[in-house]
């Protein structure tokens, strides 16, 4: 019984990674035409904010927060399939006391994970509030 949910489990993960690789793909090839495409965008944002939303030259500071956007994203992507493979886990574990704890450990090791991303994410913040 395990080993066919283990199989079943294996196949919706690497589903929801095929499907991810597409989104990711797709967002690369609409990336290339954006500047044209979001003035409207940009018009809407210096009215609310007073500022651009894509900018024309892009210092190191800006292409890191960037980055460190995506990353954040991609981790927040991994925390719900996480939280979701946990959840499932204890769902169909039928009172298996292995089962029920490996899906409770998928679920505590989910969230610490997202409290120390959290947090390297304040101290950088911080940290760079602090130097420029």
């Amino acid at each position: 019984m395990y080993s066919a949910l283990t199989k079943k489990f294996k196949f919706i993960v690497l589903g929801l990674i095929i499907v991810l690789s597409f989104f990711m793909a797709a967002q690369i090839v609409w990336a290339d035409g954006i500047s044209e495409t979001m003035s409207g965008l940009n018009q809407t944002a210096t009215g609310g904010f007073g500022n651009e939303v894509i900018t024309k030259n892009s210092d190191l500071p800006s292409v890191i927060g960037r980055i460190v956007g995506v990353a954040l994203s991609f981790l927040g992507i991994i925390f719900f399939v996480l939280i979701i493979m946990g959840g499932y886990m204890w769902m169909t574990s039928m009172g298996n006391e292995q089962s029920t704890g490996k899906a409770k450990d998928i679920l505590l090791a989910a969230i610490i994970g997202l409290f120390i991303v959290l947090i390297a994410y304040a101290a950088t913040r911080l940290i760079a509030g602090i130097f420029v």
